[in-house]
């Protein structure tokens, strides 16, 4: 039929579409991809298979624990809780104590965060409040770079460069001057306790101060901004607007960067001495828990020995996870699980 209403013939039925590909797409969203019964059995087995993964990690997490535990118990029904306390190492008369291992790991540990904790804090610092734009992402991605090092090779590094500096200059000069404290005597051979610590210092930063920028940079800009309106300058800006909201989350970084320290094992063991007693000069060589056994699992041949050896890693491996926790959940409180914000 014609329509003449309007002064012009148009068609009144059912006209097809002005391009193919707009009848095909209409016909297509028209019909169901996917049956009823299909999406209900596609989404049961996705649910299947994540909760697989979780329970994966949980395992193998388990089965670690179970490891240490049963292959730890030749040596704690031998020692008990005076394993951790004596300072006895002897394989042959299978006398075995932890503390020289406990006291290396705690002392180059502390040390590096000494050392490490002002550094990457000023780091991050000055990528997130003061760099210039130009600057910010080469200075982010160098510092984070150092995270990438292979252990080994900051052990080369630091055998070839940082034992002959330590050697020669530094180590002479600490013992001349802060001798009298009792941490910095005795010959300065250049490995020893202190090569550890600084070694260990250079491997955390790139953790301290990528948490120490994520956690700065959520502060709400408007932070900044009143603490700037109330006439203060750019430091005290920094340190009240900035640094001390963001304190739990900088703490967290630190705890963070211990927990690296406390597991870290092949460059540590190639500068540290390797020597099981406990001394209080930082000249001194000595032991960390996970060096010990690096160097010696190979070596065990009595049951106790392997034993004793296992019971040193479920030590470490607790206060691992333990400082990891209390790390995290101090990144929290400040982060809220929320992503960082940029400044703007």
């Amino acid at each position: 039929m014609v329509n003449r209403a309007l002064g012009a013939p148009r068609l009144t039925g059912p006209q097809p579409p002005d391009k193919p590909e707009l009848a095909v797409q209409a016909r297509a969203q028209a019909e169901p991809l996917i049956k009823a019964g299909d999406s209900h059995l596609a989404d049961g087995v996705f649910s299947v298979a994540m909760l697989g993964c979780a329970l994966c990690v949980l395992a193998l997490v388990g089965l670690i624990v179970y490891e240490l535990v049963t292959k730890s118990s030749l040596s704690w029904h031998a020692s008990g809780w005076r394993f951790f306390f004596r300072s006895e190492w002897d394989p042959v008369n299978d006398q075995f104590g932890a503390l020289p291992f406990i006291y290396g790991t705690i002392v180059s540990s502390i040390l590096a965060l000494i050392i490490a904790v002002p550094l990457a804090v000023g780091v991050a610092v000055f990528i997130t409040e003061m760099s210039p734009p130009w600057l910010r992402g080469p200075l982010a991605f160098t510092t984070e770079l150092l995270a990438a090092i292979p252990s080994v090779i900051y052990g080369l590094w630091a055998i070839f460069v940082l034992v002959p500096l330590l050697r020669l200059y530094v180590e002479p000069w600490l013992a001349r001057y802060l001798g009298w404290t009792g941490l910095f005597e005795g010959t300065p051979f250049g490995i020893g306790m202190l090569a550890a610590g600084v070694i260990l210092a250079i491997m955390i930063i790139p953790i301290i101060s990528s948490i120490t920028r994520e956690v700065m940079t959520a502060v709400p800009n408007h932070q900044r901004e009143a603490v700037l309106a109330l006439g203060a300058t750019r430091w005290e800006m920094i340190r009240t607007g900035v640094l001390r909201n963001a304190r739990a989350g900088i703490l967290g970084g630190v705890i963070l960067g211990l927990g690296r320290a406390l597991g870290e094992t092949m460059a540590v063991t190639m500068v540290i001495g390797n020597r099981p007693e406990i001394a209080r000069s930082l000249f001194a060589p000595g032991y960390t828990m996970a060096s010990v056994i690096a160097n010696e699992f190979t070596e065990a041949t009595g049951d106790v020995y392997l034993s004793a050896l296992v019971e040193v890693g479920l030590a470490l491996f607790i206060v691992t996870i333990i400082v990891n926790i209390l790390a995290q959940f101090l990144v929290w409180t400040v982060t809220r699980g929320t992503p960082a914000r940029a400044n703007v």
